[in-house]
């Protein structure tokens, strides 16, 4: 059988410090959304079949995804509970494929289809249920940070809040993005649990609990560290702009 691959691209955040009234992925880079960025990213990697989880203000993705030339499917978070609750959303999406998933924030349009591309080559190679997508930075401070065994394999994320002075020293962050066997991700999904202080629903978490059940869980590094980048405001969607300018990048290479 053809393992279906396909992306769910998370697009459900509201931004309130973007002092927009969009989207947070509908704001621009280089006059594009970086919704769309991501989109392109995960077209050129050779993905095709992708669903995007809409909330705050659903209307302007529903708008946007309507003129795009190929057919991208989206469904609706209507409370924004975390990550993992998002891609509960699409649970229904993923049910359709018996391949891997790839899981991206629409707000990280330096995601590019390289580095998708790879992370899947060694998400398959190494027999992975999961694989976290991580890029060294010289500043990780507010990033999770990939925690490795002594034999350099993944070991667990550990979030800025809750690392100890040892921990927060490794620089080598979560991207946010992440490879998923669908039907694995889909027999963890309901296991995870919002007992943290944002009550919400944390996708990191399908990584630990696969790993208790002795799934192979991996961590592909890559050599972009351009990826881990979003904008929270105003000043660093300048940054983004001013970076694209600055590296000559395009959309979708």
């Amino acid at each position: 059988m053809l393992m279906n691959n396909c992306a769910v691209i998370l697009a459900g955040g509201e931004g309130k410090r973007m002092k927009s009234n969009m989207p947070k992925p509908m704001s621009q880079v280089l006059n594009k959304p970086m919704l769309q960025w991501v989109i392109e990213s995960v077209k050129e990697a050779g993905i095709d079949d992708i669903c995007i989880v809409k909330g705050f203000k659903k209307e302007c993705i529903e708008e946007f995804v309507s003129e795009l030339p190929y057919k991208v499917e989206t469904v609706y978070q209507a409370e924004r509970l975390g990550t993992g609750h998002a891609v509960m959303m699409a649970k229904d999406f993923l049910g359709k494929h018996n391949g891997n998933v790839v899981i991206l924030n629409g707000d990280a349009p330096f995601m590019d289809s390289k580095t998708i591309a790879k992370a899947l080559e060694m998400h398959t190679k190494e027999q992975s249920v999961a694989t976290v997508i991580s890029a060294e930075v010289s500043d990780p401070t507010g990033y999770g940070r990939i925690i490795r065994d002594k034999n350099g394999n993944f070991g667990k994320i550990v979030e800025q809040k809750d690392g100890n002075e040892s921990e927060l020293a490794v620089k080598e962050v979560n991207s946010g993005g992440f490879w998923f066997d669908c039907s694995k991700l889909l027999s963890v999904l309901g296991e995870i649990k919002s007992n943290n202080n944002a009550k919400e629903y944390y996708l990191p978490d399908a990584l630990k609990i696969l790993l208790e059940k002795n799934e192979t869980v991996t961590a592909y590094k890559t050599d972009n560290p351009d990826t881990v980048l979003g904008a929270n405001d105003p000043e660093q969607l300048q940054e983004l702009n001013d970076i694209a300018v600055r590296k000559g990048y395009k959309t979708g290479i």
